[in-house]
C-alpha cells in the first residue's frame, strides 16, 4: 500500500497557521481581543475668515487660529460584527438638518443606521457658525451666509470621509473602561464667578455637579494605546477670543496625545449646560490683550487638568470590556409649552431686542408659508451597551447636569456614560427644577435657537423615560 504524504504547499500552510496561533498567545491581550477598532482624524479648521459661533456679542469674523479644530472618528466592532461609530467634533453644535444629511450619507455609503452613529460636539465657543445651529443669534450678510453654507457642506463631506477612513482602519483591539475625578466644573447658576476662589477654598460651592471623568481606552494586541475617549460635564467657554480653538477640551485632547504618543484622544461633552470652567476672567478690569493672554493660559491649564485625570485612569487598572455591542436610538416628541399666537409673534417683531425680532420674523415667515408651529420637537436619545459593563447614553441639546446625576443614580453609576451636545443641538434642555427656576438655562436661551417658546413641564420625565425604555430591564 502506497502511503501518501501531504503536498508541500499544504504542509507549509498548516505550519504557518500553527505558528500564527502560538504567536498570538504570546502577544499580551491578543487571545482575549474580541473587538476591532478603527480610528481616523481630519482637520476642520475653517480655511477662510468666517463668523464664529457661541457668543451673541460676536461682531466680526475670526482673525486667526490658536489651535486647530478636528473631526475624530472611532469605529468599534464586536466579534459578531456589530458596529458603533462615534465622531468627536470641535464645534459648538450642529443642527438637525445637517445631522440627518450626514446620517443619510453614512447609510448610503457604509450601511450604517442612525442607532450606530453618534456625533459628539465639544461645544467650543471658538468654532465657526455651522448650518442653522443658533440660527437667531446672528444676522449674517450674503458673503458670510455663503461661507457658512460652504463650510457646512464641507463638514458633511469631511465627517463622512473620516468615518470611511476609520472603517478601513479596523484592526484587533482591546477596549477597557475607567472613571476619573476632576473638580473643574462650577454650577454657574448658584455661584458668582467673582467669589469662586474663596468659595472653592472654603469648600462651600453650591449646586449640583458631575465630577466624573469617564474614559474608554483602545489598545492594540501588543498593548500599544491607540485611542482614548473621555468626557466631562463643563462648558467650553474660557476663551472669548476671535481665533479658532477647541477651548479647554481642545487643549485637553492635545495634552492626552502629547503624554501618550501615537494615541488619538477624543472628547465628548457631558451634561454641562449649567456648568462653567471658573474662574475664567481677570479680577481687575483688564485690557483686551491681557484678558486674552489670561484666558489662553486658563484654557490650557484647565485642559491639562482634565488630561491628568484621564492619564491617571489610563495608568491604573481599567477593566476590559467583553461581550456584545448593542446600539439603540429613538426620537421622543418633546413637548413645548403654550405656543404664541400670531398676534403675540407680531408684537415680538416690534421688540427692542434684536434677537427677539430675528426669531419673530423667522416664525412669521413660517406662518406666511402656510406652516404650523409644532407643539413638539423630535428629541434624539441614543443608548449603546458595551458588553455588560458600559451603558452609554447620548442626548441632544445643551443638557443641564441634573440629567446625568439622575441617570447615573437610576442606572449603573460611573458605568453609565452620559453625553450631551450630541447629534442635534437644538436648544437648552432643562430639568424640571431648572425649568421652574427659570433664567437663561430654564428658558431665556430658547430665543437664540429659534424655538417659539420654552419646554413644557414634562421635559425631564419624557427624556428620562425614553432613556429607560431604550436601556430596558436589568439583566437577570
Amino acid at each position: 500500500m502506497v502511503q501518501r504524504h501531504p503536498a508541500p504547499r499544504f504542509v507549509l500552510r498548516q505550519t504557518l497557521l500553527w505558528l500564527l496561533c502560538v504567536g498570538s498567545l504570546l502577544i499580551p491581550g491578543f487571545a482575549q481581543a474580541e473587538w476591532q477598532a478603527g480610528l481616523a482624524r481630519r482637520k476642520i479648521t475653517p480655511e477662510r475668515s468666517m463668523w464664529m459661533s457661541g457668543y451673541a456679542g460676536r461682531n466680526r469674523p475670526a482673525d486667526g487660529t490658536l489651535i486647530d479644530l478636528w473631526a475624530k472618528a472611532v469605529v468599534l466592532q464586536d466579534d459578531a460584527g456589530a458596529k458603533a461609530v462615534l465622531v468627536g467634533l470641535d464645534l459648538v453644535g450642529i443642527d438637525r438638518d445637517l445631522y440627518l444629511a450626514i446620517l443619510k450619507d453614512l447609510k448610503d455609503q457604509y450601511q450604517l443606521s442612525q442607532a450606530q452613529v453618534a456625533l459628539f460636539c465639544s461645544h467650543t465657543h471658538t468654532g465657526p457658525v455651522v448650518g442653522r445651529n443658533l440660527l437667531t443669534m446672528y444676522t449674517l450678510d450674503a458673503t458670510q451666509a455663503q461661507l457658512v453654507a460652504d463650510y457646512s457642506r464641507d463638514l458633511q463631506r469631511n465627517v463622512v470621509e473620516v468615518v470611511g477612513e476609520a472603517l478601513k482602519a479596523l484592526a484587533p483591539a482591546k477596549v477597557a473602561w475607567g472613571s476619573g475625578h476632576n473638580t473643574l466644573a462650577v454650577n454657574r447658576r448658584n455661584n458668582a464667578e467673582a467669589n469662586i476662589p474663596q468659595l472653592r477654598a472654603q469648600g462651600v460651592l453650591k449646586g449640583p455637579v458631575d465630577y466624573d471623568v469617564p474614559v474608554l481606552s483602545i489598545r492594540r494586541p501588543d498593548g500599544q494605546l491607540a485611542g482614548v475617549i473621555f468626557g466631562y460635564a463643563c462648558h467650553a467657554t474660557v476663551l472669548p477670543i476671535f481665533r479658532w480653538s477647541g477651548d479647554w477640551p481642545g487643549y485637553a485632547q492635545l495634552a492626552v496625545e502629547e503624554s501618550h504618543p501615537g494615541t488619538m484622544a477624543v472628547f465628548f461633552a457631558g451634561c454641562g449646560a449649567d456648568q462653567n470652567p471658573l474662574p475664567r476672567r481677570m479680577a481687575e478690569p483688564p485690557t483686551a490683550a491681557a484678558q486674552e493672554e489670561y484666558g489662553i493660559a486658563r484654557a490650557e491649564e484647565y485642559g491639562r487638568s482634565i488630561a491628568r485625570s484621564v492619564a491617571q485612569v489610563v495608568a491604573g487598572h481599567m477593566p476590559a470590556i467583553d461581550g456584545k455591542l448593542s446600539t439603540a436610538f429613538r426620537e421622543v416628541p418633546l413637548a413645548l409649552d403654550t405656543l404664541p399666537t400670531r398676534e403675540e409673534i407680531e408684537k415680538e417683531a416690534q421688540s427692542s431686542n434684536q434677537y427677539a425680532v430675528l426669531r419673530a420674523k423667522m416664525l412669521l415667515k413660517k406662518l406666511d408659508a402656510g406652516e404650523q408651529l409644532s407643539r413638539t420637537y423630535p428629541y434624539p436619545i441614543q443608548v449603546w451597551k458595551l458588553g455588560d459593563q458600559i451603558q452609554w447614553v447620548t442626548l441632544g441639546g445643551e443638557v443641564v447636569v441634573d440629567f446625568a446625576v439622575r441617570l447615573k443614580r437610576e442606572l449603573t453609576g460611573p458605568r453609565t456614560f452620559v453625553a450631551g451636545y450630541s447629534n442635534d443641538v437644538m436648544a437648552y434642555i432643562p430639568s424640571l427644577r431648572v425649568l421652574k427656576e427659570g433664567g437663561y438655562e430654564g428658558g431665556g436661551a430658547m430665543l437664540f435657537y429659534g424655538l417659539p417658546t420654552v419646554w413644557g413641564p414634562e421635559v425631564e420625565e419624557t427624556i428620562v423615560r425614553g432613556v429607560h425604555e431604550l436601556v430596558g430591564p436589568p439583566a437577570k
